[in-house]
């Protein structure tokens, strides 16, 4: 059997009605019975660069073992002109994280979802030392095993203490190789606690974007090779009922 992380990492593509756009990533997010899809908020509507589909379609597994067998399911971003995802902001001001309810019954009935909970949510500073080993999980530039339709792992460190809020703002930084495409991805690292089997993850953060320096000179000058990741426990604001 595969890791059930793969199988709660869906790839997300967003469309405006038949045309493709973007391709993400995303995961799902379960609380009181009710299923959620997260990814970032400029995923779904990006002001900056006109970007605004209509719809996104997410991938579903049919067969937890049989992994070829997969389909998509489309998921109306707006009904009657109003959006149908709900963003945050806090303190440091937006924060670019979305969820989007979805209609369980409306799944095919063989569909495979593996989901975290608030219960994988990690709030625990103190259990996440800077040597801490993270996995990112997602598709990056789309790119993802298209015989079994499942995302890819990137490893990931901690470049700022988690907990702290970097530069007063809702989230950490990552050093890992990312691509356009990772958006939406989960961050999450190893949960050994005993009874974690359904999904032995913890879910810290949600991945962004990279984090770049506007003075850079683009000639001399890497890339800082670092990534936004805003913490996880926004999640249980966007999902209250």
């Amino acid at each position: 059997m595969v890791d059930p992380l793969f199988l709660a990492a869906p790839q997300v593509s967003t469309f405006v009605g038949t045309q493709p756009l973007t391709n993400a990533s995303g995961f799902f997010f379960e609380r009181d019975e009710r299923l959620y899809l997260v990814t970032s908020r400029h995923v779904l509507i990006d002001e900056a660069t006109d970007h605004r589909p209509d719809r996104i379609e997410i991938g579903l597994h049919m067969d937890a073992t049989n992994l070829t067998l997969s389909t998509g399911f489309s998921v109306p971003l707006y009904v009657d002109g109003l959006a149908v995802w709900h963003q945050g902001c806090d303190s440091g001001g937006e924060i670019d994280v979305a969820v989007i309810e979805l209609d369980r019954s409306a799944f095919p009935a063989e569909a495979v979802v593996r989901a975290f909970t608030p219960a994988h949510l990690q709030t625990d500073f103190n259990a996440v030392p800077a040597d801490t080993s993270l996995m990112i999980v997602g598709f990056p530039l789309g790119f993802h095993d298209v015989v079994h339709h499942l995302p890819v792992l990137r490893h990931a460190a901690i470049a700022s203490p988690f907990g702290v809020r970097f530069q007063a703002q809702g989230f950490f930084l990552t050093d890992a190789r990312t691509h356009r495409g990772t958006s939406g991805a989960a961050v999450v690292m190893r949960d050994t606690s005993p009874g974690t089997t359904a999904l032995p993850w913890k879910l810290l953060g949600v991945h962004s974007s990279r984090m770049d320096m506007g003075n850079r000179d683009l000639v001399q000058d890497e890339s800082l090779g670092l990534n936004c990741a805003w913490y996880a426990d926004i999640l249980l604001t966007l999902t209250a009922v």
